[in-house]
């Protein structure tokens, strides 16, 4: 199951690698204005449909993910996203990686195998009690509007990792909702799935968490946006995975080479983020 939900979760950050590299094409076209202004003016650009079919089959592939792992092991694979879209959009604009990028690729998948294999995260539940969902959602749902409110008076950069910062809960929290309303749907079938709560919860949870994904990538450049995006996703994700699901960790000497993974991931992260705007603004 656990090969199974890996093989998924890669599939996931591939189909969302293509999703975001179109999505950031089609938002970059749109001159200015963000909310609902923003996405009224994407929909009318076809980049931008080729980024939510792709967004599409990443939900898809990430709910079979989760159905078959737990959630701190499904979604830190996500990370993945940003060196897929970098190998995508390198042949796609005849240009080849610099070895400073792929030292960058190469640290970032480290990092991760590194991560995943030193906390080994193990011990799911498909559902959480409602005294688990309510502290979650009053935090995580306060963050996000914390992170917005920070928009109001900032600049471009500040701006970028704020909106991103509230994607990545968003996505987290999309992440939970998806496990719980999956886990129904395999465990108690079709009516059980569309009577739960936590299916409507992440319709409405992934909407938002993709509307301040546009604007984080409209905001300010990616170099402020992407870090933010991919570490604060596997965090949350992790964090909401032990709290929610009870999935366990390795703790111990163990934190060692977790952190050193964390910091191969991040250092990787932050290379690659130097790369990719300058491929962006080709395909603009």
């Amino acid at each position: 199951m656990t090969v199974l939900a890996l093989f998924f979760a890669v599939l996931g950050a591939a189909s969302n690698a293509v999703g975001t590299a179109f999505q950031r094409k089609a938002a970059s076209t749109v001159p200015e204005g963000g909310g609902l202004r923003l996405l009224r003016a994407l929909v009318r650009r076809p980049a931008w449909s080729l980024g939510i079919a792709g967004v599409i089959g990443a939900a898809v592939f990430q709910a079979l993910a989760l159905v078959n792992g737990p959630m701190a092991l499904v979604q830190p694979v996500f990370i993945l996203e940003l060196p897929f879209a970098l190998l995508v959009a390198a042949p796609l604009m005849h240009r080849r990686l610099s070895p400073e990028a792929w030292r960058a690729v190469a640290a970032a998948v480290a990092g991760l195998a590194l991560l995943l294999a030193s906390a080994a995260p193990h011990g799911t539940r498909q559902q959480a009690a409602m005294e688990r969902w309510v502290p979650v959602l009053a935090l995580t749902l306060g963050a996000m509007a914390a992170a917005v409110a920070l928009t109001r008076s900032s600049g471009p950069l500040l701006r970028a990792a704020a909106l991103g910062s509230a994607a990545a809960i968003g996505n987290a929290l999309t992440a939970a909702l998806m496990k719980s309303s999956t886990g129904r749907l395999a465990d108690d079938g079709l009516p059980a799935f569309l009577t739960a709560w936590q299916t409507y919860g992440f319709a409405l949870t992934g909407v938002a968490a993709l509307l301040l994904l546009e604007n984080a990538l409209q905001a300010g450049p990616l170099t402020a946006s992407q870090p933010a995006l991919t570490i604060g996703d596997a965090t949350v994700s992790l964090l909401l995975g032990v709290v929610l699901f009870e999935e366990e960790i390795r703790s111990g000497w163990w934190l060692l080479p977790e952190a050193l993974g964390v910091l191969l991931i991040l250092w990787g992260v932050l290379r690659l983020t130097r790369v990719v705007p300058h491929l962006s603004d080709v395909v603009r």
